[in-house]
């Protein structure tokens, strides 16, 4: 294994979460079964007070869970040059079978623990803990992936080796490859960038319409679902090519460094904070009518549709600019 600071935090965080989240899916099932906040028994007032412990912890885990996606690929890329054939992330999460399932799990349990915490922050503004079995139905969703993230991250992290030949991002995301990633690559341009101006431009206007009409929250969170999927096929079809500005490089993960401004960094971040914001708005439609929610949730939505707005507009500014002010065209 190849020690590392980051790999010590990674494992670290990732143990203490997964008990937190273990031993609270245990009081969740009790929850979902004896909750009743009608009756004053011990088992009632001991079920609140946890919960409202169980809560605060958890907020916290979830926040370090969100960004323990950016620094599991800011370590990867930064054990590249440990590896002979490794240039960044890329070849790094290569190395064996379990890097790219980890970065995968990683993305799932950043979307269900950032949706957690929407749930978790509705659900507390209210006087009567509506969401309490919600928010705890989906952390029993949460937990198999978060228990599967530790398993097949500290899988990947125990089982580095500095004598292993891997493959660069040249490789792998080539158009000339086989497999997802160089499907990907091959996308036609021209057709691929309207797909996402198109998106983007669509989500950015359903926000805005339920910012001010207050109508559309499962359009919002469809739209922003879309826009993630096409953005990053995107950033490998033809957005990656106007950083480097080489026709044939598709890597998604070179921009995360110091030579391209660590711009990655930032477009991930409002890529993946717009999503979040985007289909929590469509999360919290169906409480709405909730008596002690009506007047707290359509706050919260328009919040929400504003965010995600904002930062989807960041997002395509960036790469408009950049594509504006590059040297390379593409057709």
């Amino acid at each position: 294994m190849v020690l590392h600071p980051a790999i010590i935090a990674l494992l670290t965080s990732s143990i203490f979460i997964t008990g937190l989240v273990l031993y609270s899916a245990r009081i969740g099932v009790t929850i979902l079964v004896r909750w009743d906040l009608t009756s004053g028994s011990e088992l009632q007032l001991e079920l609140e007070r946890k919960t409202y412990l169980i809560s605060t912890v958890l907020a916290n885990a979830f926040v370090f869970q969100l960004v323990s996606l950016f620094l599991y690929i800011f370590t990867a890329d930064r054990l590249h040059s440990q590896f002979v054939g490794a240039m960044c992330a890329a070849g790094t999460l290569y190395l064996n079978g379990f890097g790219y399932p980890a970065l995968m799990l990683k993305i799932v349990t950043f979307l269900l623990a950032g949706l957690w915490l929407i749930l978790d922050y509705t659900d507390t503004r209210a006087y009567d803990y509506p969401l309490v079995r919600t928010k705890y139905l989906l952390l029993l969703v949460l937990t198999p992936f978060i228990v599967a993230e530790l398993i097949v991250q500290g899988s990947y992290l125990l089982s580095l080796e500095p004598n292993v030949i891997t493959s660069c991002c040249g490789s792998l995301f080539s158009s000339d490859a086989r497999g997802v990633s160089a499907d990907i690559a091959g996308l036609p341009i021209a057709p691929t960038r309207i797909a996402f101006y198109v998106s983007i431009g669509l989500t950015c206007l359903s926000g805005l319409y339920f910012f001010f009409r207050s109508r559309g929250a499962y359009l919002v969170a469809v739209l922003s679902g879309l826009t993630a999927v096409l953005s990053l096929a995107s950033m490998v079809s033809f957005i990656s090519l106007y950083f480097y500005e080489l026709p044939t490089h598709h890597c998604p993960f070179d921009i995360l460094q110091g030579a391209y401004g660590y711009v990655g960094y930032p477009l991930y971040f409002t890529l993946g904070g717009g999503v979040l914001a985007g289909i929590g708005v469509g999360l919290l439609a169906p409480f709405r009518k909730i008596e002690s929610l009506q007047a707290v949730v359509p706050g919260i939505q328009r919040t929400l549709s504003l965010v995600a707005t904002v930062l989807f507009f960041l997002f395509s500014l960036v790469v408009t600019y950049q594509i504006a002010t590059s040297d390379v065209v593409l057709g």
